[in-house]
């Protein structure tokens, strides 16, 4: 595999840090900026908003933009905005950066997975993409629970600074390394790609993606307070249930993409109807400190092993859609990733108990299950 594969898979590393770090910074931006904790857990939503926004834009926007300089300039805003929001004590400046962070972070995938599939030699384009996919679930692993520690040790301010300077090695290479300045694909047909998003197979595969992951970031956004709160764990232990939640979600990732073909199977389905459960035991459970951890670890798998199948899923049945697919794949992910953050929120502000987050989980995940068994009105494979 090309070395500039992996330069890619070190921004989406740094990229899907930033994405995911501010769970376990809440407490502390909280604190800081003198907000309540659900307006601090809402950041979570503010990069889902910039990626519901930026995904589907800069697919369309990027699709002919010169490849080294569009990289180059992707990351080079991704590092401004950081250090815009490492500096800024007003919290909109803060919500706003993110935002912008997610809009130049999906403009960045845009542009690096078509980049990486042509670098690859043939018939590995599929393991290109892995690499940079693998990034972001290495991110849950050991990028988000570092970026904990830190903001522990130093400040979560320090965390901002930490991914700004892990994005320049990736952005010095960028300009090194990239391929020739070349333009992009000939022009897309939008009319036609958003004719086959239509599709009703396309449209419940998106919305069960929006559900698994509203149901994931309900919990995941609380994550740090219910440790510290619910549990009455040290705040140092954050940084270790993180950690739990990235090592199940790689698990789950790994496992999705070497079963998973983007079939409806059987397995799947088994998976979206064991998450409410698995959500409503921990709710249960949450104030002991071990079952809190293996629960953790066992929902992280679940939730990110199916949120990757249905991406297959959206792909599979929408062949006709190969620019806007991916795209509206990520939109699907990030609804549900913005609006189960704030229904939380608006509930644990409401009842001052964090573990309603848990239970808003299992609702969300309950209603997932409803478009998912209507797939059995057809023959599922095995």
């Amino acid at each position: 595999m090309p070395l500039f594969v992996y330069v890619l898979g070190l921004a989406v590393f740094a990229q899907g840090t930033s994405e995911f770090m501010v769970s376990g910074l809440v407490p502390g931006i909280a604190g800081d900026l003198s907000v309540p904790v659900g307006a601090a857990a809402a950041l979570t939503s503010a990069y889902a908003v910039g990626m519901i926004v930026g995904a589907p834009a800069m697919a369309v926007l990027s699709a002919r933009w010169p490849r080294r300089r569009a990289l180059a300039g992707f990351l080079t805003a991704f590092v401004v905005v950081h250090v815009v929001g490492a500096l800024t004590t007003s919290f909109p400046v803060l919500f706003g950066t993110r935002v912008v962070a997610a809009v130049v972070n999906a403009g960045f995938l845009a542009v690096a997975m078509p980049v990486a599939a042509a670098l690859a030699p043939k018939g590995k384009q599929a393991r290109a993409t892995a690499v940079l996919l693998a990034g972001v679930t290495l991110s849950c692993v050991a990028g988000v629970p570092a970026g904990s520690v830190l903001g522990e040790l130093a400040g979560w301010r320090s965390a901002f600074w930490a991914v700004a300077g892990l994005c320049l090695p990736a952005l010095v290479l960028v300009f090194r390394s990239a391929p020739a300045d070349a333009a992009g694909p000939p022009e897309i047909s939008i009319r036609r790609e958003a004719r086959e998003l239509k599709a009703r197979p396309v449209r419940r595969a998106m919305t069960l993606a929006a559900l698994v992951n509203g149901a994931t970031f309900a919990t995941f956004a609380f994550l740090a307070v219910i440790a510290t709160d619910v549990a009455h764990l040290p705040a140092g232990a954050v940084s270790g249930l993180l950690a739990a939640f990235g090592v199940g979600a790689f698990i789950g990732v790994s496992v999705a993409g070497r079963t998973g073909d983007g079939e409806l199977r059987r397995g799947l389905l088994w998976a979206l109807c064991g998450l409410p459960v698995g959500w409503a035991v921990l709710a249960v459970t949450s104030a002991h400190p071990v079952v809190l951890f293996v629960l953790t670890t066992v929902q992280g798998g679940l939730s990110f092993g199916c949120g990757s199948a249905l991406v297959a899923r959206v792909m599979h049945v929408a062949p006709g859609a190969p620019t806007l697919g991916g795209s509206f794949a990520t939109v699907a992910l990030n609804v549900g990733a913005f609006l189960g953050p704030v229904l939380a929120g608006f509930v644990t502000e409401a009842t001052e108990e964090y573990r309603h987050a848990i239970w808003i989980s299992a609702a969300i995940a309950t209603v997932a299950i409803v478009p998912a068994l209507s797939a059995r009105r057809v023959k599922l494979p095995d």
